[in-house]
């Protein structure tokens, strides 16, 4: 099983979560999901308000290449799939992108 957004492999005994496409508080529960490393779907909502991500960034592709993200991306991909890390910029900073 391979992380769609970081395209690295998720092995077993890695952390993972289930990301809502449309967040639930969005009107998303029950809607499509995705399996992401834990600390990738962490890096999404330390990014973006929910109000965003049900707008704009409903899919993996639109995460993928917005440049927040981007720059996330390049530098987790050359982690090993089992690398964890705490995450660096603080919530209230969201509003910036």
């Amino acid at each position: 099983m391979y992380c769609p957004l970081c395209d690295r492999e998720i092995p077993l005994d890695v952390p993972k979560s289930l990301h809502h496409l449309i967040p639930k508080s969005k009107g998303g529960k029950g809607g499509p999901t995705v399996l992401l490393h834990h600390i990738c779907h962490k890096q999404i909502h330390l990014l973006f308000k929910e109000n965003e991500l049900a707008k704009n960034l409903n899919n993996i592709e639109d995460l993928k290449s917005h440049p927040k993200l981007e720059k996330f991306i390049n530098w987790v991909k050359k982690r090993p799939p089992e690398f964890i890390s705490r995450t660096y910029k603080l919530n209230k900073n969201r509003n910036n992108y």
